[in-house]
């Protein structure tokens, strides 16, 4: 059995410079990690390796777990399945804790979340800010996004104030949440999750955070495949028109679903998940002391072409599949006890705002061009995004 003194000897080994591809691949990593695990770089939007550096790494490493050195202490690095199952099957109250560098985690848990009714409601009302233009970029998305926020989360009563940047928002609503608590109406999330308010709404407003830039992404996406944007559009109409007629639930979409789904596993809102060890733990015979943080590249996994069929293309169909969800390489919302508490609610508002936005409106250009037969970019800024809108 080994023990800490493993875990400082494969430091010293990462500190020594080497020749060749293995010494180039260990030091790219030394320089990046840091500005990641410190909050620095760019957490939540882009991986905190390149794809490259990660296969290089799995490759020389046989897929073993690869200790790196950062300036926050060893990050422990997991490129294998084996790994990824561990990692999910950890229970994270016992094992292993969010670490702070991350960005916030979303999650509205599925007690107290608003029904499908509910959100649709709020977000036919509020999707008029998202078509009442003919184009549609980040800033109109964040004001939308904040105003359903405001509503679903907190009720009619809170204090409008739609012109705010959408964190600042967030964090005035979190702010006020406890102070309107007592006074919230039973639909409310603060009114039905009482006397645990300030943690469920908290989440809630968590969830939000990544809806405008995945709302954003998956629209581009559908701009740029016009048969799946009429029939996500077709399935948005035709649901409606059955929720009208009192025949079917309006939230029953599950086309535009699977292309939300798609979006988020081609651009997920956290590309790199990271934990804590609080105890001792083992991974792959080696033991690591408490403390540790190990870093699941979450991004590389979902677009690894070894191990997902056509992993660099938009193919929503991929979620209808028998078993699709289960899959633990292709995990937007995590697995298991690490799954992400906000996934339904966040997925939920994501499609019901694409679909309002078809409804009304054809996506016409759309600017960054993407290349459907050629792989897309590993990367979307969403403050690039910008959308012509026509009416149907």
């Amino acid at each position: 059995m080994t023990g800490p003194g493993t875990t400082q000897s494969a430091v010293s080994r990462g500190q020594r410079a080497r020749a060749g591809r293995a010494g180039s691949v260990r030091s790219a990593a030394g320089r990046a990690l840091p500005l990641f695990v410190r909050g620095r770089g760019s957490a939540g939007t882009r991986p905190a390796f390149s794809a490259d550096t990660l296969r290089a790494l799995r490759d020389r490493d046989e897929g073993a777990p690869v200790l790196v050195r950062g300036l926050s202490g060893p990050v422990l690095v997991l490129l294998d399945r084996q790994e990824i199952r561990q990692f999910y099957d950890c229970d994270p109250r016992e094992v292993l804790t969010p670490a702070t560098a991350t960005a916030p985690a979303a999650g509205a848990g599925t007690d107290g979340v608003p029904s499908c009714a509910a959100v649709h409601a709020v977000i036919a009302e509020e999707a008029r800010h998202l078509t009442g233009a003919a184009t549609l970029d980040l800033a109109r998305a964040r004001h939308a996004v904040a105003r359903a926020a405001r509503r679903i989360v907190l009720g009619d009563g809170a204090p409008a104030r739609a012109e705010e940047h959408l964190t600042g928002l967030f964090r005035r609503l979190r702010r006020r949440g406890g102070e309107r608590a007592a006074a919230a109406d039973g639909h409310t999330l603060p009114g039905r999750t009482a006397p645990a308010h300030s943690a469920g709404e908290d989440q809630a407003l968590r969830a939000m955070d990544g809806i405008p830039a995945t709302l954003l992404r998956t629209l581009l996406l559908l701009a740029a495949h016009p048969a799946e944007q009429d029939a996500a559009a077709a399935e948005a109409l035709a649901a409606a028109a059955e929720a009208a007629a009192g025949s079917a639930a309006r939230g029953e979409l599950p086309r535009l679903r699977a292309c939300v789904r798609e979006s988020l596993r081609l651009y997920p809102v956290v590309p790199d998940l990271i934990r804590v060890t609080r105890t001792e733990t083992e991974w792959r015979g080696v033991r690591h002391p408490a403390g540790t943080t190990v870093l699941l590249p979450a991004h590389f996994h979902q677009r690894d072409p070894e191990h997902v069929p056509a992993a660099h293309v938009f193919v929503p169909g991929r979620w209808k599949t028998p078993g699709a969800d289960e899959d633990i390489r292709m995990a937007p919302f995590g697995h298991g006890r690490s799954r992400c508490p906000g996934d339904r609610l966040g997925l939920l508002i994501t499609t019901a705002l694409c679909a309002e936005v078809l409804r009304h409106r054809r996506i016409t250009a759309a600017r960054p061009v993407l290349d459907p037969p050629g792989p897309l970019p590993s990367a979307l800024d969403p403050r690039g995004i910008r959308l012509t809108l026509d009416r149907r």
